[in-house]
Order: structure tokens, then sequence, then C-alpha cells
């Protein structure tokens, strides 16, 4: 939760713990969740209407088309989450909302797109453009009136089971898992559900 500084130092301390491995790669489920001091109580929906102009396109399509609305629809709750913080934690990929919206609906292209990084490797740019995806929804729906504090079980089940982003990422999971890329595999198994969200993957 914003400003439980108590809960914020046990998980980086137990993340800081990680580095004392012999050997990786590492990945652990950090084992308590944060007191829920509210809950989200408004489900955002996508009242996107796709009617004669995209009755053509393939379900793929649709679902780029809506993702990029969906996105739209909550920048003015990212801004004002923004303003009133002063601080935004969307940047780790080094893109903004409407690049990283850009650079995950390139990869339903059937190949990888041009790295927006001359840093990594274009499919770890992938891993930090979905942590950024994750915290632009975040930020987003507690700027909403009431939903300041949500636990995070709460906010996971809204984000992979209400949202188009949600559903956008189970595609992309299953488009990196088949590639051959071993890197875009690698991401697609270990960085793009989390894996109390597997069982959705059935």
């Amino acid at each position: 939760m914003p400003n439980d500084k108590a809960f914020q130092k046990k998980v980086l301390l137990a993340a800081l713990k990680l580095l004392e491995a012999e050997r990786g790669p590492v990945l652990e489920e950090f084992p308590d969740d944060p007191l829920v001091s509210g809950e989200i109580t408004t489900v955002l929906s996508c009242p996107v209407d796709l009617a004669v102009e995209e009755q053509n396109l393939s379900e793929t399509e649709k679902l780029r088309i809506i993702f990029k609305r969906e996105m739209t629809q909550l920048r003015s709750w990212y801004d004002l989450s923004a303003k009133n913080r002063g601080r935004t934690t969307v940047g780790v990929s080094g893109l903004d909302p409407d690049s990283i919206c850009a650079f995950i609906r390139a990869f339903f292209n059937g190949k990888i797109p041009e790295n927006p990084r001359d840093d990594l490797p274009v499919e770890f740019a992938l891993k930090l453009a979905v942590d950024d995806l994750k915290a632009y929804y975040f930020e987003a729906v507690t700027a909403q009136p009431g939903q300041e504090s949500p636990g995070s079980n709460t906010f996971a089940d809204w984000f992979w089971g209400k949202t188009v982003a949600g559903k956008v990422l189970f595609a992309l999971r299953t488009h990196c898992t088949n590639s051959d890329n071993d890197r875009l595999r690698l991401v697609g198994n270990m960085f793009m559900i989390p894996a109390a969200q597997a069982h959705d993957l059935a």
C-alpha cells in the first residue's frame, strides 16, 4: 500500500536477501500481503463498440484496439495520480504510457518489434514495459475516489480478471512461450504472469 513504510521496507529487504543466493536465476514469491485498508469497488469496464468498421478484424486485432482505448480512458486518472503524489513509478522501461502500449501491441504483429532500448535486449525491454503497464493501471485506479489503498490481492484479481490489459498479457504470454526465441520464452514463462494467476491459463 502507498505510505506503508514498514511493509515496503520488509519487501525491499526480502528482495535484497535474494542477492545472497549461490546461483540464479532466482524466482520466489513474497509470502505476505499488506494490510488491506480499502477494496477496489469500482469495476473498470471497457465500453467499446466493436461495430461495423471493425467487424472483419480478427480477435487479436480487436484486442489490440480495445487495449489501446482502455489505456487512453485511464490516462486522466493516471495523470491525476502523478500530480497528487508528485511522482510516478512508471518509467523503468524508459517509455511513456503511449509508447508502452504501442510497444506491447507490436509483439502481436508476428515478429519482434524494434528495440526502444540500446542498453539491453528487446526481450527484457518487454519485461520492463509489462512492469510499467501494471504500475500504470495501479496508479490510475488508486486515483479514483475510494480506491486509495487496495490490497495486493484485490488489485491482482481486478487487473488480471477484469481489464483488457490483463487479457492482453495472457495472450502475449502465449505468444512468447510459443516463440523460437529463447529469451522471449524465458520472459513469457517467468516474468509475464504472476504464479498466483497461473490457474487462469488452464
